[in-house]
């Protein structure tokens, strides 16, 4: 299982991320988008190895559909009601 190098506390943890605040704004300059790390859901890769590459919460909300590719981003789409960004 590939899972076994990971703590128990990592474990438990859910995978929620808090809602962003209406009133904070940002703006995402496309010039930067490619340097994000790409997931594509291979089997090598490890999901949560890539959530813990970005350390910033509200840059994670906004650059984190950017960061899927493939079948993993369109899974993301397909949940329009889990993830508000």
């Amino acid at each position: 299982m590939e899972n076994n190098d990971r703590t128990l506390k990592e474990l438990a943890t859910l995978d929620v991320y808090p809602q962003l605040e209406p009133a904070q704004t940002y703006e995402l300059k496309s010039r930067f988008i490619h340097l994000l790390p790409k997931f594509h859901g291979l089997p090598g890769e490890d999901p949560h190895k890539h959530l813990k590459e970005f350390h910033v919460e509200y840059v994670k909300m906004k650059a984190f559909p950017f960061s899927l590719d493939g079948a993993t981003k369109d899974w993301l789409y397909l949940q329009p009601l889990l993830f508000n960004t």
